[in-house]
């Protein structure tokens, strides 16, 4: 019943910048932590982001300082601003959000994922 669309990837240039956005719709009581994961080809997914629903964010270590997620609570999206772009950030990124669908029952919910490529 909840669903999450990413939107915003693409194929840049070293050093570049992308930013990648993801809404989520559908039965939705409250949307509690939201995230970005990535996952390049043979490798595991990894998280890069998260933030609460009160703004209070993390980062890995690998994207820190580069790149910062924002969220826009009355229209339920999540934003990855992706600056001073590496060919090691090429991966599929898909978006994560921990919702209650009802007061008391939680679901968490994957969008389908958006390509970044960085070329070097």
């Amino acid at each position: 019943q909840v669903q999450l669309v990413e939107s915003g990837g693409g194929l840049v240039q070293a050093g570049g910048s992308l930013r990648l956005s993801c809404a989520a719709s559908g039965s939705i009581f409250k949307v509690n932590d939201m995230a970005w994961y990535r996952q390049a080809p043979g490798k595991q997914r990894e998280l890069v982001a998260t933030i609460t629903s009160s703004g209070r964010t993390n980062y890995a270590d690998s994207v820190k300082g580069r790149f910062t997620i924002a969220r826009d609570n009355a229209k339920n999206i999540v934003y990855l601003q992706m600056d001073s772009l590496k060919p090691e950030d090429t991966a599929v990124y898909y978006c994560n959000a921990d919702v209650l669908w009802t007061a008391r029952t939680r679901s968490n919910a994957w969008g389908q994922g958006t390509q970044v490529t960085v070329s070097a």
